[in-house]
Parts: structure tokens; sequence; C-alpha cells
């Protein structure tokens, strides 16, 4: 029997948000655009989310 050693691998967080609603690149473009044309600052969270959902995918 040979040796060999078991490496073990730790979950790493995923790259997309767990609290981000499963979105289909279309849907996240449109709800990134009502967003923008609303011109509410109390929407940049939003926006921060869908611009990184968009910037996952392209990556």
């Amino acid at each position: 029997m040979s040796d060999s050693q078991t490496v073990i691998i730790r979950p790493v967080p995923s790259i997309v948000p767990s609290d981000s609603p499963a979105l289909s690149d279309d849907e996240c473009l449109v709800r990134l655009a009502k967003a923008l044309e609303q011109q509410d600052s109390g929407h940049l969270d939003e926006v921060a989310r869908l611009i990184g959902r968009l910037a996952v995918t392209i990556e």
C-alpha cells in the first residue's frame, strides 16, 4: 500500500451573495435600469448588488 495524504478542503464563501434573489441576466438588467431611472439614493444598495451580480457573470 502506498502512503497518501488526505487534503481537507474547507468550504469557501461563494462569490455570489446568498441574499440575492436568483435572477436571469435579463431580469437583473431590467431591475438595474429601473433602479437607475428612479435616481433615488435609497436604492444604492440594490444597484450595487445588481452590478455585482452582473460582474460575476461577466468574469
